[in-house]
């Protein structure tokens, strides 16, 4: 948070949605557009990193969704962080945003934070979600997306099979059973090596390359 202004904000929630995955919710005073991202903070010398919002935008809070890394210098600390405590965090930015017309979400892991935060903004319908999970309890925000009309919800499960679910990766269903709009937006959010892959995969299928826009989660 070099040479941004820091602000203090009253932790309101926090919860292990996952083994090593947490829901964190906190006071908010800033507006912000669906995608965008903050710094956090804690404890208020300590390391901070960047989170996509997963909160809509009329929400009254912050939300951000993270997993644990092992030996990670704020993660680690983040997950113990109580109700009442204070994290600090910046003013919202990025441009990770859909422009409301219909588009296509592809994510990965905790990648589908920014998309939560569009479904419950509004930004959902004639939309279309593919997100990619190793097992039934990878597909974090579930409950948002299958509840949503006018929405079609593709779940990729690369190391379990069940009704519902393809079976495989996001690469494979949109390698094997994808056809694109080429007009359409495209929205990636996961690992540095899916958004790649994921990129040629649609520019190889006729999406402009203009048309796909990507934020990578390390």
């Amino acid at each position: 948070m070099n040479n941004k202004t820091v602000y203090k904000a009253r932790v309101l929630f926090r919860e292990e949605i996952a083994k090593g995955v947490f829901v964190l919710r906190f006071t908010r005073d800033f507006p912000f557009k669906a995608g965008q991202m903050l710094w956090v903070r804690y404890p208020d010398d300590g390391p901070a990193r960047l989170y996509s919002i997963a909160s809509g935008e009329e929400e009254p809070f912050f939300e951000i969704l993270f997993d644990v890394v092992e030996n990670g210098a704020l993660t680690p600390v983040l997950s113990k962080v109580l109700p009442g405590e204070s994290v600090w965090i910046s003013e919202p930015t990025g441009k990770f945003t859909n422009n409301g017309e219909p588009a296509v979400w592809i994510a990965t892991g905790t990648g589908i934070a920014p998309f939560v935060s569009m479904a419950r903004t509004g930004l959902f319908h004639h939309n279309m979600l593919i997100q990619g999970g190793r097992s039934r309890n990878s597909f974090y925000y579930h409950e948002v997306f299958e509840k949503l009309p006018f929405f079609r919800y593709v779940k990729c499960m690369s190391r379990e099979t069940g009704e519902g679910y393809f079976q495989g990766r996001v690469t494979d269903f949109i390698k094997n059973s994808y056809q694109p709009l080429p007009e359409r937006q495209h929205l990636l959010c996961g690992s540095a090596e899916m958004v790649v892959e994921v990129r040629d995969l649609l520019i190889g299928k006729g999406v402009p390359f203009n048309n796909i826009i990507s934020e990578i989660y390390f």
